[in-house]
């Protein structure tokens, strides 16, 4: 079996005009990057808001484990599938990041046959948006401390500096730093710290906004630091939003490009779903519902992050309603979470599979509270057996949810369509009730511990001393109304990620929370998880080389 990146590199792509061409677009509401890649125009976007939305289906998944899940191939197989079926349909996914690509994570592109192109584009540089949102982030710090070094006008506490800078990387020696050391002229000296890319708050707005108008209303929300007064300092204040818009204008626009079946696709936006909110942006998701009937959209890492974010605070902030929700998983991760080691998975093991499907069990219950109808869908394996499938499915179904077999790793949008049919089946006799977790009046601390009990299974929450003092302080500068961010690790529903299954009765440990006043909501760190990831013993960024006639090898 070829690898992805052989595969994605063997594909025959189509210009991405001829694939516009599908969604009713000429290439005037295109701006070209190179043959295969395009922004879409405002005037083209401006020119969609009176069109009737499509169906719009979120595709998320268990927790993520070593074995493998492939939710964003299950979307981009999704998409393709409704084409076999002569479909009209759109894929709405976020950019991937170069801290995993080159980590211990690798792209987001999908694999296999149900991949977006160009992979190697994709994964890297792409259309610049990162970069550009990397420079606004930074431009404003770099505005922070000479503003502290021209005099501090706005009597900024340097002990109280909130803003962080961000390159889009796993680097673990950046995460607390010292700054302003050597000369006078080098600065105030001072404690800093780096987050990731996909964590900044930069990245967070790009997504939420709805345009640009909205963007600079954003941007200049966000608090930069406190003053002596203890009172919030924003960018408006330090005059930066003009320019930090600049840098984002060209970022603000959707990127158009195609899968391995030709099926359009906008990749748009980047924020993690273990620190930040975790979906794609708010103007690709719906720019992309009115240009098909059906949109497919992912949310980050599991339902516990990812679908609760995009429907606590993607959907409450655009008015978004999903119309229906796949949620993947393996028969492989099921066992894991079961207690089998990675090495012995591929072996029939349905006392395991019993076990560990309460990972599962917890997730259905968790997205039914939405009021959204759910479809189960396992991501197949050649080592999958009849008895392990035949299992799931009817444990599926006795508590209420759809199930079909999805293939498309192997086979692209053909071995998608049985998954299309259930979806489609499932829009067409199934209503949703969709409905938020959490109304905006409850507490910032009411907040947290609805979504600890109700998505987590915790049994109690420990916030420390000081989260407790910074949720008061929050409250009483007027961000108790907003939605809150779960920061919280993936690989369990805890905030241990060794607790495996379906972990009960727990202590959600809360150490520290501050508001994304721009984003609009209040990020709560939970456990030990952190803004800036580490790279690992042995790096994905070893396996990638390019050769001398310029092609990429070892992405995966």
């Amino acid at each position: 079996m070829k690898s992805d990146i052989e595969i994605a590199q063997g594909a025959l792509l189509e210009p991405i005009a001829t694939v516009a061409a599908k969604l009713d677009m000429s290439q005037d509401d295109l701006e070209l990057y190179g043959k295969y890649k395009a922004k879409i125009t405002d005037e083209y976007m401006e020119s969609l808001k009176d069109r009737t939305d499509g169906k719009l289906i979120l595709v998320t998944a268990i927790n993520p484990t070593p074995a493998g899940e492939g939710k964003t191939t299950v979307s981009v197989g999704l998409g393709q599938a409704f084409g076999k079926l002569g479909k009209k349909a759109i894929i709405a996914l976020r950019e991937p990041s170069l801290g995993p690509c080159f980590g211990i994570k690798g792209g987001a592109a999908g694999g296999g046959y149900a991949q977006v192109v160009p992979m190697e584009d994709l994964n890297l540089h792409f259309t610049g948006d990162f970069h550009a949102v990397t420079s606004a982030n930074n431009l404003l710090a770099a505005l922070v401390d000479n503003h502290i070094h021209q005099g501090n006008e706005l009597q900024i506490d340097t002990r109280q500096i909130v803003w962080k800078r961000c390159e889009d990387m796993n680097d673990r020696a950046l995460r607390n730093i010292v700054v302003g050391l050597g000369n006078k002229t080098d600065g105030f000296v001072r404690e800093d710290h780096f987050v990731i890319t996909v964590a900044s708050e930069i990245m967070a707005i790009l997504c939420l906004a709805e345009d640009g108008k909205d963007l600079k209303e954003r941007l200049g929300r966000i608090i930069v630091a406190y003053n002596y007064a203890g009172e919030p300092v924003t960018a408006s204040d330090l005059k930066a939003v003009g320019a930090m818009a600049a840098l984002l204008k060209d970022a603000m626009k959707p990127n158009l490009i195609q899968t391995l079946e030709h099926t359009p696709a906008l990749v748009h936006g980047g924020p993690f779903a273990n620190i930040a909110h975790g979906c794609n942006s708010v103007r690709a998701t719906k720019a992309a519902l009115k240009m098909a009937d059906y949109c497919v959209t992912e949310a980050g890492f599991g339902a516990d992050l990812g679908a609760e974010k995009f429907f606590d605070i993607k959907c409450r902030m655009a008015g978004l309603k999903p119309d229906a929700v796949v949620l993947v998983a393996t028969v492989r991760a099921l066992k894991y979470n079961g207690g089998v080691p990675k090495a012995e998975l591929n072996g029939e093991n349905l006392e395991a599979l019993e076990k560990g499907i309460a990972n599962l069990e917890k997730h259905i219950e968790n997205l039914q509270k939405y009021g959204v109808p759910v479809i189960v869908t396992l991501n197949s394996f050649v080592s999958d057996t009849d008895a392990e499938v035949r299992y799931v499915r009817e444990f599926c179904r006795e508590r209420g949810c759809e199930f079909a077999l999805s293939q498309v790793w192997e086979k692209g949008g053909e071995g998608g369509v049985a998954l299309a049919r259930k979806v489609i089946e499932t829009l067409e006799h199934r209503e949703s009730h969709f409905h938020l977790l959490y109304d905006d009046a409850a507490s910032l601390e009411e907040k947290i511990t609805i979504v600890a009990k109700e998505i987590y299974g915790a049994g109690g929450v420990n916030i420390t001393a000081a989260a407790r003092k910074q949720l008061q302080k929050l409250t009483e500068l007027g961000f108790g109304g907003m939605p809150v961010c779960m920061a919280k690790n993936q690989y369990s529903l805890s905030d241990n990620p060794a607790l495996l299954g379906r972990p009960e009765g727990f202590e959600l440990n809360v150490r520290e929370a501050y508001v994304s006043a721009g984003a609009g909501f209040v990020v709560v760190l939970t456990g030990d998880v952190m803004t800036m990831p580490g790279l690992p013993k042995q790096p994905a960024a070893f396996r990638i080389d390019v050769d001398d006639k310029g092609a990429i090898t070892g992405l995966f």
